[in-house]
């Protein structure tokens, strides 16, 4: 039985509710990719084995175009790759973020080599990476434009925050969420990231209130809103606990000292936790909203939580990210 059909045959004994699948091409998808680096090569773990290769179908065409020369670059110098562990891969379709992490500190001659490679490179940035140091060669930030309907946005991300990988699948989660609204009036989001969901759903709601744990990933959304010029969209930096804890008055927060909490008139809960799923303490906060969003990518924690939040599907999406991997999305409309 493959993946969807196990997931289906799950999903059945929690509701009739037949949920819609959106696939993916099977190559050049991932927006964003990690690789190992052993032996002068990228490496990957598969069915518990490591596979060593020189380059991969599996990232963004940008990506892909330049795996092998990158790595020839890299091979080139003993300097570049000696205790080089990690290589990873950020694309806005245009511009490619590469990220280099070593055993070992970084000195004035790794820069200068790593420049010079940068150099050989359209639009690419480098950052190097090793136990509490960081060397920027180039802009930090991509801005990935994000298009669904008639609308555009643009979304500041970095090395250190998560975005939505599947670069096809992701403003079919937005189209999805979209059409599943009804009656909003102001949203709550928790584990908002940089604002994938975030900045575009702002127009589909009187105010949005955003929460996210990483500093980082709360940087990059006020500039973003900045950047998109949007009034209606606050953020805090507070874990899904503490925003339960702060919504409950159960204690007072500084980063909250310039939010008015009582001015809001929440209709929605949008959650898109990781793989864990959701705490008792958001399962407990979400029960105060009549209307539920949430995004999982872990359908075995996703079909627990249904079970704990005991509430009616509305509608569900099945979001195949990861072809021909077992992993799947799954975008639930819950009452």
């Amino acid at each position: 039985m493959n993946k969807l059909s196990k997931f289906c045959n799950e999903l059945s004994n929690h509701t009739h509710i037949k949920p819609q699948i959106f696939l993916s091409p099977a190559t050049g998808y991932r927006a964003r990719a990690e690789f190992g680096f052993n032996k002068n090569y990228y490496t990957m773990i598969e069915d518990g084995q490591k596979i060593f290769m020189d380059a991969s179908c599996i990232p963004h065409a940008s990506i892909q175009k330049i795996m092998l020369e990158l790595l020839s670059k890299i091979n080139d110098s003993e300097l570049m790759y000696k205790k080089l562990f990690q290589v990873n891969f950020r694309t806005s379709g245009i511009k490619i973020l590469v990220t280099l992490i070593y055993h070992k500190s970084l000195e004035d001659d790794w820069i200068q080599l790593a420049r010079d490679i940068q150099n050989n490179f359209k639009n690419i940035s480098i950052i190097g990476r090793s136990k509490k140091q960081k060397v920027l060669i180039g802009d930090e930030n991509l801005t990935t434009i994000c298009s669904y309907e008639n609308s555009s946005f643009k979304i500041l991300q970095n090395d250190l925050v998560f975005f939505q990988p599947n670069h096809y699948l992701y403003s079919s989660m937005i189209s999805f969420i979209t059409k599943q609204l009804i009656n909003q009036k102001d949203l709550l989001e928790l584990y908002c990231g940089c604002g994938s969901f975030t900045l575009p759903l702002a127009s589909k709601f009187k105010k949005v209130f955003a929460t996210e744990n990483n500093r980082h990933a709360i940087r990059l959304l006020k500039e973003s809103i900045k950047l998109n010029d949007l009034s209606n969209i606050e953020t805090a930096r507070l874990s899904d606990d503490e925003t339960s804890s702060a919504l409950a008055n159960e204690r007072p927060f500084r980063r909250l000292k310039n939010i008015d909490m009582q001015s809001y008139e929440f209709s929605h809960i949008l959650v898109d936790p990781p793989r864990a799923g959701l705490s008792n303490e958001t399962i407990k906060l979400s029960m105060q909203f009549e209307n539920m969003i949430y995004i999982s990518c872990n359908p075995e924690t996703f079909l627990r939580d249904i079970v704990k939040l005991g509430r009616k599907i509305e509608s569900i999406g099945v979001f195949d990210q990861f072809a021909n991997t077992k992993h799947l999305e799954v975008i639930a409309s819950l009452k």
